[in-house]
């Protein structure tokens, strides 16, 4: 099904079926499974069943196309899509040629079988991890089993025994193409899992760890304390679920109306009647974010779009309070890796139209 809609301000969207995100415009964050990203823009992103996203602004349009189970996995090779290694699973869109056609001229289609394919062959080019496609259904296939037995505190022995009937060094393999250990996968993934019985669930936190494996609640509480800072019950209490706290949606305002002027934490601490250790300390619990990240992203996002709107650099730096245009450019390369002209030039030929 293919719908465009506008998301809630820091609702959770849950994903019940796999899922494109094709985000048509907005600013700010996005955050998916507890953590953020600020790089979405010009990229497909797909989202697989179980998983969570929220939107830190209130202006982002978003078009989906959900995808039956079955016509997802029919194709082994489809996981490289849905089941994220170590970041989200994306295609840059804007490369995508057949991608663009798809959903400029087949909004309402409803066999997706092509976006799929299209966005399978960008993936498969991109080649985020430099692999063999046959190393590739490897990594997968570990990490599916990563996914299944996550809760039984497997050690990496036990994986990789799982595998070497192939002729695979588990270990080596991931740790040479994802530059992460099986143990990091493995932790990670029942960290996320453990936050989420946490945080979506009325579980105790006795009942969520041994539902993850663990048979022992306080040492539980101190892994989780240990890799979090917070211990299960705090963690839960920041994440406010329900939205009853308005401090993240004030904290954006805020941030929005007054980037292009105010750097000063205390000036935000005033705002807010807080002081500057408690806006910090809030602002990283409620967001996973700390506040000096937050202004730079709100200074970046509407500087790109001043660029992209082809106003004078010089005009730029001084709408966003910089002293100097070359203070800007230098602030601009340091968070994309390319000066402000660098990335105008690119706009403009991204949106010159295919035929």
């Amino acid at each position: 099904m293919v719908k465009k809609f506008k998301p809630e301000f820091n609702k959770v969207y849950f994903i019940n079926k796999y899922t494109l995100f094709h985000i048509l415009s907005g600013s700010g964050s996005i955050q998916v499974d507890f953590k953020n990203y600020t790089d979405w823009m010009d990229k497909a992103i797909y989202l697989e069943k179980g998983q969570y996203i929220k939107f830190l602004s209130d202006d982002f349009v978003v078009r989906t196309i959900e995808f039956p189970s079955k016509h997802v996995f029919d194709n082994r090779d489809v996981r490289v899509l849905f089941k994220h290694l170590i970041s989200l699973g994306y295609i840059n869109f804007n490369e995508c040629t057949d991608c663009q056609k798809y959903l400029s001229e087949t909004v309402f289609e409803t066999n997706t079988k092509e976006i799929i394919d299209a966005s399978l062959k960008q993936w498969f080019w991109q080649n985020p991890f430099n692999a063999s496609k046959n190393e590739y259904q490897v990594i997968f296939d570990i990490k599916e089993v990563i996914d299944q037995e996550f809760p039984n505190h497997l050690n990496n022995e036990d994986l990789a025994a799982l595998f070497r009937n192939n002729g695979y060094q588990a270990h080596a393999l991931v740790k040479d193409k994802l530059g992460v250990t099986l143990r990091t996968m493995l932790d990670s993934k029942r960290l996320v899992e453990s936050k989420k019985e946490v945080v979506f669930s009325d579980k105790s936190i006795q009942e969520v760890s041994y539902d993850m494996g663990f048979k022992d609640p306080a040492y539980f509480n101190r892994v989780f304390k240990k890799r979090t800072g917070y211990s299960p019950t705090q963690f839960r209490e920041n994440f406010d679920y329900e939205r009853k706290d308005p401090f993240v949606e004030d904290i954006i305002q805020l941030v929005r109306d007054h980037h292009g002027h105010e750097r000063s934490l205390a000036f935000y601490a005033d705002k807010m009647n807080l002081s500057i250790k408690a806006l910090e300390k809030k602002t990283k619990d409620r967001m996973n974010e700390s506040l000096g990240r937050l202004i730079r992203n709100e200074i970046l996002n509407t500087s790109k779009k001043l660029l992209v709107e082809d106003i004078p650099i010089k005009e730029v730096s001084i709408q966003l309070g910089f002293e100097e245009p070359n203070h800007f450019s230098t602030f601009f390369k340091h968070q994309t890796g390319i000066n402000p002209s660098q990335f105008r030039k690119e706009k403009v030929q991204e949106n010159t139209p295919f035929l």
